[in-house]
């Protein structure tokens, strides 16, 4: 079942909004003018991942000679860190960025016209 979920204007980029569409918490999020739709369950213990801290990929800057020059800040990834235990998945794809075998459910999202649908999943996750 597709359903409309408001303006693609009115959603922050990046930004988030959670929707409770018939008891599934789907969470649509716009990065970079591009929108992605989640189930709100993080696989980890099923809290509510998508409701977490938007950050960048934080990794560490190393030289050549491999010493460290500090922590840095992706300027193209965005990663959602779930509330309950901190797993960060990345906002485009859902993965964990480094335990492949954790991702987010994605749900189809589309826009037209300015106006955001997301298609409620059959078997939910939560």
């Amino acid at each position: 079942m597709e359903v409309q979920v408001g303006a693609a204007s009115a959603f922050n980029d990046p930004g988030r909004k959670v929707f409770d569409i018939g008891g599934v918490e789907i969470a649509v999020f716009r990065q970079g003018g591009d929108f992605y739709a989640y189930e709100n369950v993080c696989p980890h213990l099923g809290g509510p991942a998508c409701q977490g801290k938007m950050l960048p990929l934080t990794t560490e800057a190393v030289q050549a000679d491999k010493t460290s020059i500090g922590r840095e800040f992706s300027k193209v990834q965005m990663n959602i860190a779930c509330p309950w235990h901190g797993m960060e998945f990345d906002i485009r794809t859902g993965r964990h960025p480094f335990g492949k075998n954790y991702r987010l459910k994605p749900v189809k999202v589309r826009v037209e016209k300015d106006t955001v649908y997301v298609t409620v999943p059959a078997n939910p996750l939560g």
